[in-house]
Parts: C-alpha cells; sequence; structure tokens
C-alpha cells in the first residue's frame, strides 16, 4: 500500500497532478482542497495517499493532509459513494464543513456539491453521524483554517478556474457564471483563489 509520497510537483489539472519521486512519475487525483495548499511547480511536497484497485483500474488518491485522506476513506465506505464522488465532495467542501453539516443534519448544503442528489446528501447525513462523532473541530473559522497559496501565474486565469470546475461537475455556463461572480469579489485574485471563493458561495447559498 502506498501511503505517503514525498517529491516534486511536475504537473497539476485538476483533479489531476503528477509528482516525480527519485525518477518516477505518479499520477493522482487530489480534491481542490489539496491544491489549494500546494507549493508553486517544481517545488518539493509532502502528499498522503491512498490506493484505490478494482478489476480493472488501479488509482492514486494524494491529499494535503491526513485528515482530508481520513474523511476520504470514511467517505467512500458510504453506500453509492466511489472515489470520483468523495474528490467532488471534498473538493467543494472542507473537511471539517463537511463533518459541521453531518453533525447539523444540513442537507441542503450538501446538495450544493455536483453529484450529490437530496437522497444522497441524507445517505451521508445518515451514515456519516455516528462515523464522524469524534471529529475534532478547529476552534477557529472552518473555511479559513488554512493558508490559501496563491500559486497560478497563468495569464489565462479565468479559463483555467473555469476548466477546474467543469472538471468537478459544473456545468460550463454554471461555471462561467461562478468564476465571474467570484472575480468581482476580488478582481485580482489568481485562479486557484477564485475557484476557492465560487465553491464558497455555492456552499453558503
Amino acid at each position: 500500500m502506498i501511503g505517503r509520497l514525498r517529491g516534486t510537483l511536475i504537473e497539476k489539472q485538476p483533479p489531476y497532478l503528477l509528482l516525480d519521486v527519485n525518477g518516477v512519475g505518479y499520477e493522482l487525483q487530489a480534491p481542490m482542497t489539496t491544491f489549494y495548499r500546494l507549493p508553486a511547480m517544481g517545488a518539493e511536497v509532502i502528499l498522503h495517499t491512498h490506493l484505490s484497485i478494482t478489476e480493472n483500474l488501479h488509482q492514486l488518491f494524494g491529499f494535503a493532509d491526513q485528515r482530508d485522506r481520513s474523511l476520504f476513506r470514511t467517505l467512500i465506505k458510504v453506500n453509492g459513494v466511489g472515489p470520483k464522488l468523495a474528490v467532488a465532495i471534498l473538493s467543494g467542501m472542507e473537511a471539517d464543513d463537511i463533518a459541521r453539516c453531518v453533525r447539523d443534519n444540513n442537507v441542503k448544503a450538501l446538495t450544493k456539491v455536483p453529484g450529490i442528489g437530496a437522497k444522497t446528501a441524507e445517505r451521508l447525513v445518515i451514515e456519516l453521524r455516528d462515523r464522524l462523532k469524534n471529529w475534532d473541530m478547529p476552534h477557529n473559522d472552518l473555511l479559513a483554517h488554512n493558508e490559501i497559496k496563491q500559486i497560478v501565474s497563468d495569464n489565462d486565469t479565468y479559463a483555467e478556474a473555469e476548466s477546474a470546475l467543469v472538471a468537478l461537475g459544473y456545468k460550463p455556463v454554471e461555471a462561467a457564471k461562478m468564476i465571474s461572480a467570484a472575480s468581482k469579489q476580488k478582481p485580482d485574485a489568481k485562479s486557484e483563489e477564485l475557484i476557492r471563493l465560487a465553491l464558497r458561495s455555492m456552499a453558503s447559498s
């Protein structure tokens, strides 16, 4: 089992990233909450990983911290939630916000995530309630407990941000509207922050 990788970040295109570990390139899928915390291209990064093996597919998932990986592993135990949907859920919300929604029975907030309908959201709340009862909540603001690193220098910031949202399951028109609204909040924001602002707005609406 591959549980942790330390290497050089050489490619990133949400939800995929490529890590060079002693000359071996590891392709991983990661939620946006991990992409927010990635260093600049060419820098060293440490990721906690989960290897998913099925009959026809081997997939490696990477997370910035062990809490996110722990919640990912809890999510995929829920009936009807596979790795792809678990990544989408962790992309739309921070791990602590998901735990808060479960504790507060906030089904509506969970349905803001692409791919999560009312029935799936209700199932998440029911099945995760006991599994997350010992989840330690931080004392600071749940939506801002990690410093967001602005690392994208691509000139086509809006297009990159919209592309990332489409990859997460949002429709192109919807993604464009979300990024447009986010850019009005902070016109000089990099793509990672635009995505964060857009997802935060969806979660709170």
